[in-house]
């Protein structure tokens, strides 16, 4: 499998938030804080560099996870600001690909878009991912439930007049706590995709 190139996923998730495109924009633009509104998936992030007036070439360092027991190492560079309409991400490491969000305003709500086509770059989800898409691609709409979720209670938040009123707001999804039974359940799915690729990937016996 040596050489073996990841296959691209393609993934267009829409969000309905109450709010407008300024509140929703100003929210999902403060990457540094993707930790503390998201908590669910983005587990660390540093910024790297500031880039310019409107961010261009910002560079955050990110350490991302989903409910299966993995972690994701990567960056995310801005590349295109459209705010608060949107904006476009590029991502290197552990993930590679490029992100399109476009917010749109639709009376008191704002709909949200986002087009994400990327390659999954860490070894192991590069070797099983013939077999292993179906698994990744739920991981993925897990992740992006947990943001709308998140995305809603943060600009409540933001919204909110007093601090007893912000009290009311529950907090975000937490992470998922890697226990004994998801690591024996994911190392069986993982087991069960690496037969898949040694079975794909070896030649036929030839009929006697």
């Amino acid at each position: 499998m040596t050489g073996m190139s990841a296959p691209e996923y393609h993934f267009v998730t829409r969000w309905n938030v109450v709010g407008t495109v300024h509140e929703v924009a100003d929210v999902l633009a403060d990457t540094v804080e993707l930790p503390r509104w998201w908590p669910a998936v983005y587990l660390s992030a540093e910024q790297l560099e500031a880039g310019d007036e409107r961010g261009i070439g910002r560079r955050i360092r990110l350490r991302t996870k989903g409910f299966l027991p993995y972690t994701l190492g990567w960056e995310l560079r801005l590349v295109e600001s459209r705010h608060p309409y949107g904006f476009t991400s590029e991502a290197r490491g552990d993930l590679i690909g490029r992100g399109v969000w476009t917010l749109e305003q639709a009376g008191a709500r704002t709909l949200v878009t986002f087009d994400w086509r990327v390659r999954a770059q860490k070894p192991l989800l590069k070797r099983l991912s013939p077999v292993f898409r179906p698994l990744l691609s739920a991981n993925h709409r897990w992740a992006m439930a947990r943001g709308e979720e998140s995305l809603v209670l943060e600009v409540a938040r933001r919204r909110a007049a007093t601090p007893a009123e912000r009290s009311r707001i529950p907090a975000p999804p937490p992470p998922v706590r890697t226990t004994p039974l998801l690591v024996l359940g994911a190392g069986a799915a993982l087991g069960l995709a690496a037969f898949g690729v040694v079975r794909l990937l070896s030649p036929r016996r030839r009929r006697r």
